[in-house]
């Protein structure tokens, strides 16, 4: 597995050469959102705002009245958590072209629960007006810049950073206005998100060899979402489908999909795995995924429990995953 590391913040510079209203917001975190080169390439078009995200948001409502498209650069949490007003108030209700970049979604910190942005696609996506994408991999974060930037109005980014392994082949092309396809099969259909899509690939590739057949999607824009030919097959396929998230059960991808069943009438079972309910502590991501539940062998486990079979797969048997250092280049501060 090819492994990249400061993808967004390289192809930042190259994207934003020609995008002279684009402008970077950082919120006192800049190395540690990948804003550092953005910062030395185009410092007439970096702003830093300092430690105050309500201000943050309400000036970017601003900028892009003037025609501007301020790009927000902080954590995910600090985003929808302390500047909700201002996101709903100035951004979304005049539906302005501002483009806020969340980093360390869900469990990615090991900061604990201040830090854990663990229902905020529940919050942004009961905004009006909001679009929300969630990158799963490299060629996802290379294209999510200019996807957002084609949207006319506000977009929330779930954006991964550091060392983050290439998943899709760029070559092959990215529609954030689709699901991706990875798998066809005719037990269960998986929607996963995020870092939860390569987890699902390693389960089902393994479930494979065993005689389980799984249709994957990753999904990348989690709102707007209205794909009924998804929903067709969750009624055509023998045991129905499962979400997978690095997110609250409640108002997240699980949500998504179970509204979508039920407005379309789906009568198969949906089995949400994501937190449920609950607040995360600070620890390493890959024992933070184990002991939530949003790991390959979790996924292994409620296969076992829906089919009633067990499969005795372990997790030295599955494709092998790659789990980044806490400590890094990228990540000084382990936050």
């Amino acid at each position: 597995m090819e492994i990249l590391r400061n993808v967004h913040a390289k192809n930042l510079v190259k994207w934003a050469e020609d995008k002279k209203d684009a402008y970077l917001l950082s919120a006192d975190l800049t190395s540690s959102c990948e804003a550092h080169l953005f910062k030395e390439a185009y410092p007439e078009r970096f702003l830093s705002m300092g430690i105050a995200e309500q201000n943050m948001l309400a000036f970017a409502g601003g900028m892009a009245r003037e025609g501007l498209v301020p790009l927000i650069h902080t954590f995910a949490v600090f985003i929808y958590r302390r500047a909700y007003d201002q996101i709903a108030m100035s951004v979304a209700y005049p539906n302005l072209p501002v483009k806020m970049f969340g980093f360390l979604p869900g469990i990615l910190t090991p900061g604990g629960a201040t830090h854990q942005a663990i229902e905020d696609i529940s919050v942004m996506r009961s905004l009006p007006n909001m679009t929300i994408i969630e990158c799963g991999d490299a060629t996802d974060v290379e294209a999510s810049l200019g996807y957002a930037y084609s949207i006319d109005g506000p977009v929330y980014v779930r954006v991964l950073r550091g060392e983050i392994p290439r998943l899709f082949s760029p070559d092959d092309g990215v529609d954030f206005s689709k699901p991706r396809k990875l798998r066809e099969g005719n037990d269960f259909v998986l929607l996963t998100s995020g870092i939860c899509t390569e987890e699902g690939m390693r389960a089902a590739a393994a479930l494979e060899e065993q005689g389980v057949s799984i249709s994957h999607y990753h999904i990348t824009t989690l709102k707007p979402f209205d794909h009924p030919e998804i929903v067709a097959e969750i009624e055509k396929s023998k045991y129905g489908a499962i979400t997978m998230e690095n997110h609250s059960i409640i108002g997240g991808l699980g949500t998504i999909i179970a509204e979508q069943m039920a407005e379309y009438g789906c009568t198969k079972k949906l089995h949400r795995l994501g937190l449920k309910d609950t607040f995360v502590h600070g620890a390493s991501q890959r024992y933070l995924m184990r002991k939530y539940g949003l790991d390959a062998i979790a996924l292994i486990a409620k296969i076992e429990e829906i089919t009633k079979t067990r499969f005795n797969i372990l997790e030295e048997s599955l494709r092998e995953t790659y789990t980044p250092s806490l400590h890094s280049d990228y990540k000084p501060e382990a936050l």
